[in-house]
């Protein structure tokens, strides 16, 4: 049974409804071990288990809901924040959801560089963005303003070109265009209210940021685990670009230790060939599901 929120106390936060964004958002509050159902069934969706009430909104509602104080916290690209330009605080990146909005015309055009578009029509979702970036670069251009399909305009001859967010550019060389020049670089952000927020609220946020700092930080890290010569231990400490002092313990074989660590994921593969050359065997990673510091 869901429990009645008081919400001088508990959170409301803002997530993506439906998107690029939504299945890992969910995923990372699942994997702190915030749990709810039904999230594509309803608007609105009361956690079994911790003080939260989540609000599925569109991605681009998200700084507006929070900047008014409406919801607590949201989940939302840090391109709708800066399109917005919103009054919020960005508490975290969150290193999911990378994309950037980016220029592309025709692959015939003549148009590849900032300072060839004086004049042209950019179709557009993000107006505010597009026409800062060209006034930064001195160029006049025109916007078209476009709430979907931005794609297709070149085609149509409504624009010279478009600006709109890519990750893959698929669907840039499926209509035919070609990516040109990169206006911003972005991430999904967790962002919060700049309204005046309880006591109460402050604390479960702080509890809220050290579950995701703890995600954060194992979703980069690895448990590992192996036996080693005793004389070995100290070349391997060396070696071992772990976070704190590994673990170590004398095993059943006389003269053989097990030793026990946290290393961060990308750095394991460029040191396991030479822990193998100092003595180290059977070389276990595991995955980790959170961390506390």
């Amino acid at each position: 049974m869901n429990r009645s929120l008081d919400h001088t106390t508990s959170l409301r936060i803002a997530i993506q409804k439906s998107g690029r964004l939504t299945d890992k958002t969910t995923d990372l509050l699942h994997g702190i071990g915030i749990e709810f159902d039904n999230y594509k069934r309803n608007l609105m969706v009361k956690t079994r288990n911790f003080d939260v009430e989540l609000l599925l909104l569109r991605d681009d509602d998200i700084p507006e809901y929070v900047q008014d104080g409406i919801c607590d916290l949201g989940f939302v690209g840090a391109n709708e924040v800066l399109e917005k330009d919103s009054k919020v605080s960005v508490l975290r990146g969150l290193n999911y959801g990378n994309c950037r909005l980016a220029v592309a015309s025709q692959k015939e055009s003549e148009l590849l560089k900032p300072t060839q578009f004086d004049g042209k029509k950019i179709a557009t979702s993000y107006p505010i963005l597009t026409k800062r970036f060209f006034e930064n670069v001195g160029v006049s251009i025109e916007i078209v303003e476009i709430s979907g399909a931005v794609e297709i305009t070149p085609q149509l001859h409504l624009a010279d070109a478009i600006s709109d967010l890519v990750s893959t550019g698929g669907t840039l060389k499926a209509n035919g265009l070609i990516e040109r020049f990169t206006i911003l670089e972005s991430e999904t952000k967790l962002i919060q209210t700049q309204q005046a927020l309880s006591e109460g609220k402050q604390q479960l946020i702080q509890k809220f940021l050290q579950r995701i700092d703890g995600y954060q930080t194992a979703k980069k890290s690895r448990y590992i685990l192996m036996n080693a010569p005793t004389e070995s231990v100290e070349t391997i400490k060396v070696l071992l670009p772990s976070m704190k002092s590994p673990t170590i313990m004398p095993l059943a074989q006389t003269g053989m230790v097990a030793i026990h660590s946290v290393i961060p994921y990308e750095q394991f593969w460029d040191v396991m060939e030479q822990l193998q050359d100092a003595g180290a065997s059977d070389i276990v990673m595991l995955p980790i599901e959170s961390m506390i510091a």
